[in-house]
C-alpha cells in the first residue's frame, strides 16, 4: 500500500492517522513544486492524498476512508457521520482557497463576495462544529472525530482563523493530542 501527499496537508493527515499501525509507504510530495510531475502521473484530479492498494489507485480522502474501512471489515459512517463530514470539508475547502489566495499574492481581507462568503462559510461552519463538540458529538476517536482534529489542527498551525466563541475547538483538539499516529502526523515537524 503507498499513500501519495504531503505532511501539510490535513486531507493526507486524517488518511496518515486512519491507516494507524497499517504497513505503507508514504509519498511525501511537494504537490505547488517539484512533486507536481508526480502528483500527474498519480492523479488526474492533481489533487491530494492519493492510495494505491493492488493496482487500485483511490483519489479523495473520504473514498480513501471508506475504502479502507470496508477492507477492515468496519461498519459504514452513519448519515450524521456523513454530514459531519460534509461540514468538516466545506470548512477545510474554504480554509484551503483562503490560504492558496493569500500564497497568491491576493489580499482575502478585501470585501469581496468570493472571499466574504468563504469566510462566512468557515466560521458558520466552526460554529456549528463547536456546538456540536460541546454536544459530546465526538467523544469517540473515529474518522469524524480523525476530520475534524485535523481541520482545527491545520486551522491553528495555519493561523487562520479567530477562536474567539469556538474555544471549545481548540480545547477538543488539545484533548485528542494523545491519540494514536497524532504526534507522528504533525504538520509542523516537516
Amino acid at each position: 500500500m503507498k499513500l501519495i501527499g504531503s505532511t501539510t496537508s490535513p486531507y493526507v493527515r486524517r488518511v496518515r492517522i486512519l491507516l494507524d499501525e497499517e504497513p505503507y509507504e508514504f509519498v511525501d510530495l511537494n504537490i505547488y513544486g517539484e512533486g507536481r510531475d508526480e502528483l500527474r502521473r498519480n492523479n488526474p484530479t492533481l489533487k491530494i492524498p492519493v492510495l494505491e492498494d493492488d493496482g487500485q489507485e483511490i483519489y479523495d480522502s473520504r473514498i480513501i476512508a471508506r475504502y479502507l474501512s470496508a477492507k477492515q471489515g468496519s461498519d459504514p459512517l452513519t448519515w450524521d457521520q456523513q454530514n459531519q463530514l460534509t461540514m468538516i470539508d466545506g470548512a477545510n475547502d474554504s480554509a484551503v482557497t483562503m490560504l492558496l489566495s493569500e500564497k497568491s499574492g491576493i489580499d482575502t481581507s478585501q470585501d469581496l463576495m468570493f472571499y466574504n462568503l468563504q469566510r462566512e462559510r468557515i466560521m458558520t461552519t466552526l460554529r456549528t462544529l463547536a456546538a456540536m463538540v460541546d454536544e459530546g458529538q465526538f467523544e469517540i476517536w473515529n474518522y469524524p472525530a480523525i476530520c475534524l482534529y485535523c481541520l482545527v489542527d491545520w486551522l491553528e498551525f495555519r493561523d487562520l482563523v479567530d477562536w474567539a466563541g469556538i474555544e471549545s475547538l481548540l480545547s477538543f483538539r488539545d484533548s485528542r493530542k494523545d491519540q494514536p499516529w497524532v504526534a507522528e502526523t504533525d504538520p509542523r515537524q516537516s
